[in-house]
C-alpha cells in the first residue's frame, strides 16, 4: 500500500485541481454505521420491521412519522467526529489543491473537519425545515427533541432536509457537483462501492487525466481507474496530505 500512496502524492502534486467523490465508507471510520450494510439491514428488519430503504422513505415519514424519527435519530443523528480522511480533504481544499468534496454523506463531518465548497447531494442532518413556517433548526434540536419534533413557533412538524427515498435530488447541488468533477484533471473516489445511483453516474463527467479509487472492495470501476487503494481511507489520505 505504501508504493500506491505515494503515487497517490505525486498525482496530487502534479494536479492543477483536484475533487473528491465519497460515500458511506468515509464515515464509517467516525463510528457511523453504513445503514445499506447487511448487518445494519438486519438490525432494521429486526427491530421494526421494514428495511433502511423503507424507514428512510418519504411515504414512511408522512405516514409513519414517529417510528421514522425513532429510526433515523439512532442511526443518522450519531454525535460523531471527523476522521483523518475528513482533515486530509479539508487540507488539500485549504492549499488550492481540490476544488471540491461531493459527498452522497449527510452527517456534516466534512464541514465539521474545515472544508468549504462540500456539495451535500443527499442533505445535511444539520438542515431541518418547519414543514408549516419554514423555519430552520439544527441538528441538536432534533437530536434532543422527545419523539416527533415539532416547531417552536407553530408547533408543526419539522422535516429533515435530507434526500430521502422517493425525493429528487437537489437540481442545485447536483450542478455544482458535475460542474466540479468535469472541471478537475484528478478524481479520487473513496468509501464507496460506486453501487447507488445517481450518485455513481457522476464518473461519466470526469474528463480528467487520473482516476483514483479508494474502497475497501472491488467497485464496478476499478478497471477504468489509473490507482486503486485498497484500505482504510483515513489512513491512505493521512499518508498521502501530511500536515
Amino acid at each position: 500500500m505504501e508504493k500506491a500512496v505515494e503515487q497517490l502524492k505525486e498525482m496530487l502534486e502534479k494536479s492543477r485541481v483536484a475533487a473528491f467523490l465519497g460515500g458511506a465508507g468515509v464515515s464509517t471510520e467516525s463510528g457511523i454505521p453504513d445503514f445499506r450494510s447487511a448487518g445494519s439491514a438486519e438490525a432494521a428488519r429486526k427491530r421494526f420491521g421494514y428495511t433502511p430503504e423503507v424507514l428512510l422513505s418519504h411515504d414512511f415519514f408522512l405516514h409513519e412519522t414517529e417510528t421514522f424519527y425513532t429510526y433515523y435519530k439512532s442511526i443518522l443523528m450519531m454525535e460523531a467526529q471527523p476522521n483523518p480522511a475528513h482533515y486530509a480533504l479539508a487540507r488539500l481544499e485549504a492549499r488550492g489543491k481540490l476544488n471540491a468534496v461531493v459527498t452522497q454523506n449527510i452527517d456534516n463531518l466534512h464541514q465539521m473537519a474545515g472544508s468549504k465548497r462540500v456539495y451535500t447531494l443527499h442533505g445535511n442532518v444539520e438542515w431541518n425545515r418547519c414543514m408549516a413556517c419554514n423555519k430552520l433548526f439544527d441538528g441538536d434540536y432534533i437530536r434532543h427533541s422527545q419523539g416527533v419534533p415539532h416547531c417552536d413557533a407553530c408547533g408543526a412538524v419539522i422535516k429533515p432536509e435530507v434526500v430521502l427515498y422517493g425525493e429528487p435530488l437537489s437540481d442545485i447541488v447536483w450542478r455544482g457537483a458535475m460542474a466540479a468533477i468535469s472541471s478537475a484533471d484528478l478524481l479520487i473516489v473513496g468509501g464507496t462501492s460506486l453501487a447507488v445511483y445517481p450518485a455513481a453516474s457522476l464518473l461519466q463527467y470526469f474528463m480528467g487525466k487520473n482516476l483514483v479509487l479508494i474502497n475497501k472492495t472491488e467497485t464496478p470501476y476499478d478497471r477504468q481507474a489509473n490507482l486503486v487503494i485498497r484500505g482504510p481511507i483515513g489512513e491512505i489520505l493521512q499518508a498521502a496530505v501530511p500536515q
